[in-house]
């Protein structure tokens, strides 16, 4: 199946920024550049030349506004038309994305398939995003629950990898990016599928009850029998763990006690970003981290072509947390809207009625019986391939891949002018 995109005439504001297409660069990115590279550099199945976010608009200083562009009030009059500096800080997060997925070893020939390849101390900058002001400071690796039939154990070890590297921390420590931002930073950065094992998780899309240590309730008033629920594979890559590697909930949840301990006193933030299954498990995080310290600061998520992650309950408990998302969706990519159904955005956690979209009331018990009842969750910027001149014609991976959605972020201007004149090939 191929989506073909037609020709679109871009609109003429907004006198900055270039998007290039290229198949190489040498160029080593500066601080004010973002530069990506489409998993075809990882992945020869994928057919997307790289792009080169150049010429970014001088980064301001947030300031006492950093709260504001980190959604305390849900980006209202921010999204559309897209504010500048919004647009620059979620490319900024979408930069360290992409380091997660250039740092991941892909080569299932490989003895290090599955891990990072560079060391801690120098993956961002060998990563190739430039200079950020942020230093990493811990490994994150997640591991698959899934049960595999005993035929694969004859079966190349590639295949049955089930522990992977997910992706990192990384803590701001530039006293000049911290001056710009207003606060101390946290990141928390999720690459996207990669491995078997992290596939079949994917497929197992029914809804599963989350652990009594994430599922604490916050409002004794919520019916007691709709209980926070979200896909069972993005669960267990979440909880999973074995004999030598701990689980990615315990990773995150140390390094969080180890930053609250030497930060805690400061104005701080988490930022947690992810493409694709990083999305979904950055919301899951998002989730836990207000769930297990009571003393948490504003946690955001940026969210790049995620996948549905949990029911209304979920997205309840996370808008009760205070939780920040934006969730980035191309309109044309496949995987944003599944999986399950998807109830009305205008429905709450404690209603009794349930208005499932598309699907005839006399099915919409048996739907929520099924564990296939899913809720959008978070704030969301809505882009589109077909509003892009540049894009050409577009299939279904091209259309979900992380440089397609910073392109797109790149060129938005707003509901009325979709992509600006100035972004062009070159």
């Amino acid at each position: 199946m191929k989506l073909s995109i037609g020709v679109v005439k871009p609109c003429s504001s907004y006198k900055h920024l270039v998007f290039a297409t290229t198949t190489t660069s040498t160029t080593t990115p500066s601080v004010k550049q973002i530069y990506t590279t489409s998993l075809a550099a990882k992945n020869p199945k994928f057919s997307w030349s790289s792009v080169e976010y150049d010429s970014l608009t001088q980064s301001v200083k947030l300031g006492k506004n950093w709260m504001e562009y980190q959604g305390s009030n849900n980006w209202e009059g921010l999204l559309d038309p897209l504010d500048d500096n919004l647009r620059t800080e979620i490319l900024r997060y979408g930069q360290f994305v992409e380091a997660a997925y250039r740092s991941f070893d892909f080569d299932p020939s490989s003895p290090t398939f599955a891990t990072c390849k560079y060391p801690r101390n120098s993956l961002l900058t060998r990563s190739g995003i430039g200079e950020t002001g942020y230093k990493m400071t811990k490994n994150l690796r997640a591991t698959a629950g899934v049960q595999l039939p005993s035929w694969v154990d004859r079966a190349p070890s590639w295949v049955s990898t089930r522990s992977s590297w997910i992706g990192y921390v990384a803590v701001c420590q530039d006293k000049e990016e911290i001056a710009r931002l207003g606060r101390r930073d946290v990141v928390i950065a999720f690459r996207g599928t990669a491995t078997c094992l992290e596939w079949l998780e994917n497929l197992r899309a029914n809804l599963a009850s989350l652990p009594d240590d994430l599922a604490r309730d916050r409002d004794n008033h919520v019916n007691k029998k709709c209980r926070p629920m979200v896909e069972s594979g993005f669960l267990s890559l979440y909880t999973s763990r074995t004999d030598t590697c701990h689980s990615l909930q315990e990773m995150v949840r140390e390094e969080i006690s180890r930053i609250f301990e030497m930060y805690g006193d400061e104005p701080l933030s988490f930022t947690i970003t992810g493409h694709s299954l990083g999305a979904a498990l950055a919301k899951i995080t998002a989730y836990d981290i207000n769930s297990s310290f009571s003393n948490a600061p504003m946690v955001t998520v940026i969210s790049f072509g995620g996948p549905r992650v949990g029911n209304r309950s979920f997205r309840y408990q996370l808008e009760r947390s205070g939780t920040k998302i934006l969730r980035i969706v191309n309109s044309d990519d496949l995987i944003t809207k599944v999986p399950g159904f998807v109830i009305d955005n205008s429905e709450v956690a404690n209603k009794q009625a349930v208005n499932v979209a598309g699907i005839p009331s006399w099915l919409q018990k048996r739907v929520e019986d099924t564990h296939w009842l899913y809720a959008d969750v978070g704030k969301e910027l809505r882009l589109c391939s077909r509003d892009s001149p540049y894009l050409g014609k577009v299939n279904v991976a091209t259309c979900h891949e992380l440089s397609t959605y910073l392109h797109l972020v790149h060129g938005f201007v707003s509901s009325k002018c979709p992509f600006r004149a100035s972004v062009r090939s070159v």
